[in-house]
């Protein structure tokens, strides 16, 4: 039987398990052996980060052919406007080809998310904005470079869903068995 960990990774975590210049990795945090990112989620990224000892899930969930759906909260800098939200439903062209559609909506600011340490930079000048935005792909940077090709930087990066499984009950560091 194979054993899937879902874990709410903090900002400033690397998605593995060692490290050789001592910054955080998964190793502070999950004590399991024989456990294995399905994925990987940047250091400057927070959220659902999926683990298993089962090599064949772990390609399900990972390789993009197999194109398991992963949805984030998105915090933008700016309002994004109609074209830019349609930009992201078509596929975006970026430097290695243009992107799968995402599916994308505009949402309110989650009331249940935890502060980010360090916290967003905030300018006074530039409102900001939330998306809830789902990809079957995993390029490298992959939501940031979108989100940025369509004139809306991404401030803060949230996973909260890979396929089935949800980020919901699990607090950031903390990790519970699927």
């Amino acid at each position: 039987m194979s054993r899937v960990i879902l874990f709410n990774k903090p900002y400033g975590v690397l998605s593995q398990f060692t490290d050789g210049q001592a910054r955080a990795t998964l190793s502070d945090y999950i004590d399991i052996p024989k456990v294995y990112a399905a994925g990987r989620l940047d250091r400057d990224s927070e959220g659902l980060l999926v683990l298993t000892d089962d090599g064949k899930l772990q390609a399900r969930i990972a390789h993009p052919k197999f194109k398991s759906a992963k949805t984030y909260l998105v915090q933008v800098e700016g309002l994004p406007e109609q074209a830019a939200i349609a930009a992201l439903r078509n596929g975006v062209v970026l430097k290695d080809g243009r992107t799968r559609p995402a599916k994308v909506e505009q949402v309110e600011a989650p009331d249940w998310l935890w502060p980010r340490d360090p916290p967003v930079r905030v300018r006074k000048t530039v409102p900001d904005s939330w998306l809830r935005l789902s990809i079957t792909e995993g390029r490298n940077r992959q939501v940031r470079r979108m989100c940025a090709a369509v004139g809306h930087p991404c401030l803060r990066l949230i996973r909260v869903q890979v396929g089935d499984w949800s980020l919901e009950g699990i607090e950031q560091g903390h990790w519970r068995d699927a």
